[in-house]
């Protein structure tokens, strides 16, 4: 499963690559050589287009991605549960439960995944408690919550915009929040494999 949800990142990733290709090229027609308030109707229209197929290669690429994510999260907080029984605050259902529950989904499944990693830390070598470094959750955590709230926002400006200058402005924001999905998709692939491996690592010295 752990490639299977690698793959499916990477597959988010490109589709935020291509997106982040479309606004570039919509953004420089608004603001190039024309004029936002000139710019062709026919090449206006031909970016349209490719920004709003960007934008459903997206949501094609998102959902099975997002759905192999989770159960994955759940599957291994399954598996980690055994390993420090006294690592957790909540029960396994949390690890589906806590994506689906507004405003507290910007913080619960961070949470299972620093108890995730915790319980998965290497056992204590000569009586020395061992921990392995955070920053991969903490990154993959900080990206993804910064490309959620932004792509709302962008979303929101998007969809109210009545303007070009103002359509202009939501793509920015729509192209850095691209950028930040491709990065986090990236930690992301990091954080996961490097779980499974420390979990099976764990697992196998138990």
């Amino acid at each position: 499963m752990t490639i299977t949800v690698s793959v499916l990142l990477a597959a988010a990733a490109l589709s935020g690559a291509f997106a982040v290709y479309a606004g570039v090229r919509l953004y420089t027609l608004i603001e190039g050589d024309f004029g936002f308030a000139t710019a062709p109707q026919a090449q206006l229209d031909a970016a349209f287009s490719r920004y709003e197929t960007a934008g459903r290669i997206q949501g094609y690429a998102y959902v099975p991605c997002a759905v192999m994510f989770i159960v994955w999260f759940f599957q291994m907080r399954r598996s980690t549960g055994p390993l420090a029984p006294d690592q957790f605050r909540n029960g396994p259902g949390w690890a589906i439960g806590a994506w689906f529950i507004p405003i507290a989904n910007l913080w619960m499944p961070y949470r299972i995944a620093l108890d995730m990693w915790g319980a998965a830390s290497p056992l204590p070598a000569d009586g020395v408690p061992s921990r392995s470094p955070i920053w991969p959750v903490n990154v993959w955590w900080a990206l993804f919550v910064s490309q959620t709230l932004l792509g709302r926002y962008a979303a929101q400006q998007f969809n109210k915009a009545n303007t070009l200058g103002e359509v202009r402005d939501a793509v920015m924001r729509y192209m850095v929040s691209d950028a930040l999905e491709i990065a986090a998709a990236g930690a992301a692939v990091y954080f996961v494999v490097r779980l499974t491996d420390m979990q099976q690592r764990k697992a196998a010295a138990w």
